[in-house]
């Protein structure tokens, strides 16, 4: 039996990028929010597994800065806290902003709090109840036992869209329509004579991938994996290993990352795969020699598992013609990016195309109001596009710009009994505006 935790205007699923950020916006619009997140820490992906925000600026001849608002506070805490530093993504999407994971975690914090959200971590939601296409409550598994929230407007952003699932609104799970982009395990190494790396170019590094691979001495699913400078003098972070997650079932259902045994496959041979790139990197690569594995992601990354059915889905199309809508709540200039896996047994499979050169798509606000529901948004991952759109949108800055878009309208509607598609789209962009978001393209 549960136990009642509470009531609150906003409830936020998920503390990443863009949880901690609707969080955030919900509570400086007015609200009682309360953000559920199942880490001992706030930021999801973007304190768990990665060290870099990429999309707050256009690659291409003419850098745009598309994201702004509480993105930007985000970053001016990092900047309080040391050394942030700026670089050329690897294949050409654009200015990355590089930090320590571990400041980012008390940024988030500080941001979160210092607004007036109530936190709760260690926890995870195991049911959801409805009433008419409403999310009344909400059942928190806790170190307690479990905990009811009820709540006027919800917010998921939980990545895998678990308020949804467990509601019964309608989502695509990724590999049913299109192949599902694969996992990726992080890892850092220290010791590393960064001079002596730079010697050597990307193709360089693949090629040397690609004979090590090809010697059978090394096992190297992903030949053209990345790795970058950090605010650490010595350290390097990766973005190498390669995990297929999709698989079917005895009658032929799609079986992904939502699922805990595969999720646990995943997570155990991507740490066996880091192993295998540290040896191969202290072995074969310029720069290397003396380094040291010093850590490994907190959780294996995740690029795409449930994706909502919203009142809009963006498409292909509409990401590679930098499409522009009346109801927009955010900017993405980055290009498609999408890991493939391993489907030519070559080790390559991720795939890059490009937006026109300084152009960004518009993130319609109809694209995080789900389809099914009258009081919920999404935010993040799973919010509600096609796979090849979201390959483009899922990027860090991006799940900003969608949390702050989403904790607003959230807010703005619980203030009117909680129904979404009561608060005019003109309204949520005004205070958007106000609040320092970047709607257009200038």
């Amino acid at each position: 039996m549960s136990v009642a935790y509470g009531h609150f205007d906003v409830v936020v699923v998920g503390s990443g990028s863009a949880g901690s950020t609707a969080a955030i916006a919900a509570a400086r619009t007015g609200a009682s929010v309360l953000v559920i997140e199942k880490l001992p820490f706030l930021g999801g992906t973007s304190t768990a597994v990665l060290d870099t925000f990429y999309g707050f600026y256009t690659p291409g001849s003419r850098s745009l800065k598309v994201v702004g608002g509480i993105a930007d506070d985000v970053v001016a805490g990092l900047r309080d806290l040391g050394t942030v530093v700026e670089r050329p993504n690897t294949y050409g999407a654009g200015t990355g902003v590089t930090y320590l994971a571990e400041h980012l975690k008390v940024v988030w914090e500080r941001l979160v709090t210092e607004s007036g959200v109530r936190v709760l971590l260690h926890s995870a939601v195991q049911e959801a109840i409805t009433r008419d296409g409403r999310v009344t409550h909400l059942t928190v598994a806790t170190k307690a036992g479990l905990r009811t929230v009820s709540a006027t407007t919800v917010v998921d952003a939980s990545g895998d869209a678990d308020v949804c699932h467990f509601a019964g609104f309608g989502y695509e799970l990724a590999g049913e329509l299109a192949p599902a982009q694969t996992l990726t395990t992080t890892f850092r190494m220290t010791n590393v004579d960064v001079a002596r790396r730079r010697s050597i170019s990307k193709d360089e590094l693949h090629a040397l991938m690609g004979r090590a691979a090809e010697s059978g001495d090394y096992d190297l699913p992903r030949r053209e994996g990345s790795d970058h400078i950090t605010p650490i003098g010595d350290m390097i972070a990766t973005v190498m290993t390669r995990i297929e997650h999709v698989s079917h079932d005895a009658d032929g259902g799609v079986v992904n990352a939502t699922d805990p045994d595969v999720l646990t496959r995943a997570e155990i041979e991507g740490r066996r795969q880091v192993l295998e790139y540290a040896r191969f990197l202290r072995d074969r690569v310029p720069g290397y020699e003396e380094a040291d594995l010093v850590a490994i992601g907190t959780q294996i990354g995740l690029r795409e598992t449930r994706r909502v059915y919203g009142d809009h889905r963006v498409n292909r199309e509409e990401v590679l013609g930098a499409s522009q809508f009346d109801d927009q709540v955010g900017l993405c200039g980055a290009p498609i990016e999408d890991h493939h896996g391993n489907a030519w047994g070559d080790g390559t499979g991720t795939t890059w195309e490009y937006l026109p050169d300084g152009k960004a798509v518009g993130i319609p606000l109809s694209a995080l109001v789900v389809r099914d529901s009258s009081n919920t948004l999404v935010a993040g991952r799973c919010f509600s596009a096609t796979h090849d759109a979201h390959a483009s949108i899922r990027s860090m800055a991006q799940c900003m710009a969608m949390g702050q878009a989403a904790g607003t309208a959230a807010a703005l509607a619980a203030a009117g009994g909680g129904e979404l598609r009561e608060v005019p789209y003109v309204e949520v962009q005004d205070r958007l505006r106000s609040d320092g978001a970047i709607l257009e393209v200038t």
